[in-house]
């Protein structure tokens, strides 16, 4: 997400004097899918951004970049290596050595040249040859050491199908493909800082190229509870640590486009951290706020109980339901007004009472007095227990003298109000409670390179409770924002919801002062 609001966004901020490429490398066919490219296409497409007519894929330019290394075979800059892949790993050297020559490496152009031809031809087998850029084994730089830039592959294409036998390399490809494009600057993350000089070394050593692209490194997004490394989260999704991609914990774009975040909130969060060429943490918190901020403007408000604790109002006639009139969202008015059902008898969260009430709390509590959020206060009387000595009721009274905010003469005010749902009118719907992955900031950090990160997963990062809902939410749509007043900004599961059955995943929880020691 950070990389494409990057890049979109500075041709934006240009434009139109400047546009952003869409390019897919796919210079691997045993990698490279329809669903991936779909996927790709549809998390730029919901990020806001849209790149015209400029779509393009490495396997457009197959046939350049395969002329572009007969040119190089040419000029005695590339040559068909023989050695197997263990060999060539072998005689690679290290960072305090160099490399050794492969003995291929004093070919002549011409034998290369019909090497290289017989390679396409598919005369030879995978691993028996590839082709090599002839740079420096002795560079201090790992990526100048005769890289390969060619490799034999008997696999079908998506797009090309069985035309090739032999496959470019990315980081051959990559320069090439920009320069044909006509891109001037190719942003990078900064693993790619080292490949640069290679990126170089292809775009001034291959006559004829329509432009001079050059690549300039970013630092990747890293957030504090997660980690963002494909290779851990794939093995998060195979391992079963999680329901898949889209998993609503996971970082992946289908993951918070799951989850409810949306994409205004995603591009001013990318814009808040900027661009840097460090390596940083940046702490998840910030990424919340700007959730938060968002739907704050844009989210429906509705009323739903997360653990519901039954309230009687005892002098409240039986039979009777009233409506109260709600605001849908204070922060636009256009959303306009709804009205709830109100009765006798009502949910309100557990969490909002304590029989034993500690230092600090205003909500409800025996003998203790909470307006009930737009309606009227009330206090409670009675605490009824099931035989396992568990909460299982209050009976309160209602004073209708406090309606609509009202505040009688002599009367005190109440310190609390809490929300309502009235349990004659109350729907179930299904709620899913998420909270960080992990237990610890740095999970890559406290596991150390080698180390098992696996192991600091946090256990409750998904609860899923039953919620006592007001009537309207039993036929919310699907992807649909809410926030459940004074709980937290609910999305409806695309994936998972059905007419009359919404599922809720909570995108955000709202702040709990409580929580961190306060009322």
């Amino acid at each position: 997400a950070k990389s494409i609001c990057l890049n979109f966004g500075l041709a934006l901020e240009h434009a139109p004097k400047s546009r952003c490429h869409l390019r897919f490398d796919d210079t691997n066919p045993t990698k490279e899918e329809v669903e991936y490219v779909d996927s790709i296409m549809e998390d730029v497409r919901w990020l806001g951004f849209d790149w015209g007519r400029h779509l393009y894929y490495a396997s457009d330019y197959f046939e350049k970049l395969y002329a572009f290394a007969e040119q190089l075979i040419g000029k005695g800059l590339a040559y068909v290596d023989d050695q197997t892949p263990e060999q060539i790993r072998a005689t690679r050297g290290t960072l305090t050595s160099p490399g050794e020559h492969s003995p291929f490496r004093g070919r002549p152009p011409a034998e290369n040249l019909d090497l290289f031809r017989r390679m396409r031809a598919g005369e030879f087998k995978e691993g028996e040859r590839v082709l090599r850029a002839k740079i420096d084994m002795a560079s201090p730089n790992m990526n100048l050491r005769d890289p390969v830039i060619y490799r034999i592959l008997h696999a079908h294409h998506h797009r090309t199908g069985d035309a090739w036998r032999i496959y470019p390399m990315y980081d051959y490809a990559h320069p090439l493909s920009d320069a044909l494009e006509g891109i001037t600057h190719s942003l990078c993350t900064l693993e790619f800082e080292h490949h640069r000089p290679l990126y170089e070394w292809l775009v001034n050593n291959v006559d004829g190229l329509p432009g001079a692209p050059c690549q300039r490194e970013f630092a990747r997004l890293n957030l504090t509870f997660t980690v963002m490394s494909k290779r851990k989260l794939l093995r998060l999704v195979k391992e079963g640590f999680v329901g898949g991609w889209d998993d609503p914990r996971m970082p992946t774009i289908s993951g918070i486009r799951r989850r409810g975040y949306t994409p205004a909130a995603v591009r001013a969060f990318c814009k808040t951290i900027g661009l840097t060429k460090y390596n940083s943490l940046t702490d998840l918190q910030l990424l919340e706020h700007c959730v938060r901020e968002d739907l704050n403007k844009t989210a429906r408000r509705a009323y739903a109980v997360l653990r519901p604790l039954k309230v009687v109002l005892t002098n409240y006639p039986e039979g009777r339901v009233e409506h109260v009139e709600l605001v849908n969202n204070p922060e636009n008015e256009a959303e306009g007004k709804r009205l709830v059902p109100l009765s006798r008898e009502l949910y309100i969260e557990a969490d909002d009472f304590m029989e034993e009430p500690v230092p600090g709390f205003h909500r409800l509590k025996p003998g203790g007095e909470v307006r009930l959020k737009f309606a009227f206060c009330i206090i409670c009387h009675e605490v009824v227990k099931d035989a396992a000595g568990q909460i299982s009721e209050l009976r309160c009274t209602y004073d209708d003298t406090t309606r609509h905010g009202a505040k009688p003469e002599g009367r005190p005010k109440p310190k609390g109000t809490i929300h309502w749902v009235s349990a004659a009118h109350a729907v179930d719907v299904e709620a899913r409670l998420y909270d960080k992955l992990f237990t610890v900031e740095q999970p890559d950090g406290a596991a150390g390179e080698d180390g098992d990160f696996t192991r600091f997963l946090n256990p409750h990062s998904v609860e899923i409770v039953t919620a006592k809902a007001e009537p309207s939410l039993a036929q919310a749509r699907a992807g649909t924002h809410f926030q459940f007043e004074r709980v937290g900004y609910f999305f409806t599961d695309p994936k998972d919801s059905t007419p009359g059955r919404p599922v809720f995943n909570r995108t955000v929880a709202l702040k709990d002062g409580f929580a961190k020691g306060k009322a």
